[in-house]
């Protein structure tokens, strides 16, 4: 008997080719900067309800962040910093480097090198089965 199937959805695929190189357009002041200078910019490769996926990138400096109502997971493509989190050791963390910040996390960022991460963000109200 022939198996059969129900049509499959058309999937497109977002490939983020060449990420050092991507053009995240202008750099901005970062609104949490704690130092003089501070600028940030950023892409949305993708993004769903809930869920984003793009490039970020800040210049030198501190700043501090958090992560209320949404989960991030980060991959650093270049650069340094060094993440301050109370109550723990200071982190170092460069290119090649993964940061989970779960929904809650607060910290301070001090960008040493000019950083650009890959991040994912998910939004707590976010069905993962959905």
């Amino acid at each position: 008997m022939p198996e059969t199937s129900a049509p499959r959805p058309s999937i497109a695929t977002v490939a983020g080719l060449d990420p050092l190189a991507r053009d995240l357009g202008a750099r901005t002041p970062k609104p949490t900067a704690t130092t003089d200078g501070v600028l940030e910019a950023s892409a949305t490769l993708w993004a769903r309800a809930g869920l984003d996926v793009g490039y970020w990138e800040c210049t030198p400096g501190r700043f501090t962040a958090t992560r209320d109502g949404y989960t991030e997971i980060c991959q650093f493509l270049e650069g340094r910093v060094v993440i301050e989190v109370d109550g723990e050791a200071p982190i170092t963390l460069g290119a090649g480097d993964t940061l989970v910040m779960p929904s809650g996390w607060r910290g301070v960022w001090h960008v040493l090198e000019t950083v650009r991460k890959l991040y994912v963000t998910i939004d707590d109200t976010t069905d993962p089965a959905a």
